[in-house]
């Protein structure tokens, strides 16, 4: 506790002149940061912005993790239930927008803005200017929404032929299944007559730009990741959904379904790709909650059914943690370009050091940074390897697939997988035409194969 407070009064002590612009803490889910956050702006008098693209909606508090009333009332939040659980529209650029009027205020008031929360690409729409500023307020717009969903009813493979069309190079590099980033190329074109690819070359040209958008819009900021291992992470994910479950999470879902999902399923008209209606646990229930009015419904097949969504919740909250992490790491440390902040790794692991682990280190951090003292802790090495690759557009006719990447085709030339249809292929049709390039991969293949220890080549962007 001593070190807590030396740490504390340390800090608090110059607080007006701290460096740091602002506090980001990443992480995946579970390992605290929304703890770390209040802890923080008690003792140095900052202000909290979650960055959550679900807990923005009212409703499903429980399911979303959003701090308590309690919580809440340590230090203030912004940016937690204000729009209505209906909007499926809402976009990371509204957020961006709003998310930034709030640290400029919070900072013009001499509080410390803290932005936290499990929405990564929000966080970085802060941090940089990734997003296209074309200067037209699209989203705003009553029929832009509308124009998005027509888009998003359109198949993959004709979204990005439309889009092949007005702007091939921006095709170029999306992948015909990613249907809202090309939807989204798409509305930039409509709205503004300029190619999507053509902005961001605009935007990556501006000095401190870089291979994923533009420049870093704060300068000194002290960023914090909080990283734990798994196993042990994926047993405090277990543990917290039974603790959801005794809040009162079925509850919960129950009321939200019968105020808002119910009639949606009736009219066949229900969407869980969009707005809170894809949280992580409410999907997971899909079948328990519109089976559960039936009353023919056994107690047997209840029970099955919640077991099964019990399990199914466990399952994508801790695949989700391993993406959020996934991102850190290739948006972070292995971003392109000199314009990317030093990052402050806190193991989080063991709940019961937490305090010696993540809190103490995260204050001395932030008074060596207002010091412009080296601080105590290194911050995490950057990983620069695979900062060339580049989004190619590959077309594998064996294996009749798409890659985008360089770094992804020859990992995918390389696998098991495109050997054993090239191997196929060749067996089924000696006369069959194979590319320069596969044939070199297929004879690689041929000897490696011969190597039990043999695997497809590892890629992680």
């Amino acid at each position: 506790v001593s070190n807590v407070a030396s740490a504390t009064a340390l800090v608090a002590g110059q607080q007006k002149t701290m460096a740091p612009s602002l506090v980001v803490i990443l992480g995946a889910t579970g390992t605290g940061k929304s703890k770390l956050a209040i802890e923080i702006g008690k003792r140095l008098h900052g202000e909290i912005l979650s960055a959550d693209s679900m807990q923005v909606y009212k409703g499903l508090d429980i399911i979303t993790n959003k701090v308590s009333t309690e919580e809440r009332a340590q230090c203030r939040h912004h940016m937690i239930s204000f729009v209505d659980p209906l909007v499926s529209t809402y976009t990371v650029v509204e957020f961006r927008n709003k998310a930034l009027s709030l640290i400029s205020f919070t900072r013009k008031i001499g509080k410390l803005p803290i932005i936290v929360g499990g929405t990564n690409y929000y966080i970085e729409s802060l941090l940089w200017r990734v997003l296209v500023d074309t200067g037209v307020s699209e989203d705003l717009t009553e029929e832009v929404p509308d124009r998005k969903k027509e888009l998003l009813k359109v198949g993959g493979a004709e979204l990005h032929k439309r889009l092949a069309q007005v702007d091939p190079s921006m095709a170029a590099m999306l992948h015909p299944n990613d249907k809202r980033k090309i939807a989204r190329s798409l509305q930039i074109h409509k709205t503004t007559g300029i190619p999507h690819s053509r902005w961001l070359e605009q935007q990556r040209g501006q000095e401190g730009g870089g291979g994923l958008g533009g420049p870093l819009r704060y300068r000194d900021p002290c960023i914090f990741w909080l990283h734990a291992d798994m196993e042990a992470l994926d047993r405090r994910l277990d543990d917290r959904v039974d603790e959801m479950l005794t809040a009162g999470l079925i509850e919960e879902l129950r009321d939200f379904h019968v105020r808002y999902n119910q009639q949606k399923i009736l009219e066949d008209s229900q969407d869980y790709q969009h707005g809170i209606f894809q949280s992580i646990g409410f999907k997971e229930f899909h079948e328990f909650l519109t089976m559960i009015s039936c009353w023919i419904l056994t107690s047997f097949i209840s029970s099955t059914l919640f077991a099964a969504g019990i399990e199914a919740l466990k399952v994508a909250t801790k695949r989700y943690a391993r993406k959020q992490n996934k991102w850190v790491r290739n948006r972070f440390l292995k971003r392109p370009g000199d314009d990317v902040p030093a990052v402050y790794g806190l193991n989080a692991t063991d709940s019961s050091r937490w305090e010696e682990a993540v809190l103490t280190p995260a204050l001395q951090i932030l008074e060596s940074l207002r010091k412009g003292e080296e601080p105590p802790v290194a911050p995490v090495r950057m990983e620069r390897e695979e900062e060339n690759n580049k989004r190619s557009f590959h077309t594998c006719d064996v294996c009749d697939k798409v890659i985008i990447g360089d770094l992804e085709w020859t990992a995918h030339l390389k696998s098991r997988k495109h050997y054993y249809h090239v191997r196929k292929k060749r067996k089924s049709d000696p006369d069959c035409s194979v590319s320069a390039e596969e044939a070199s991969c297929h004879d690689c293949c041929t000897a490696a194969a011969q190597d039990s220890t043999h695997t497809a080549v590892p890629v992680s962007l």
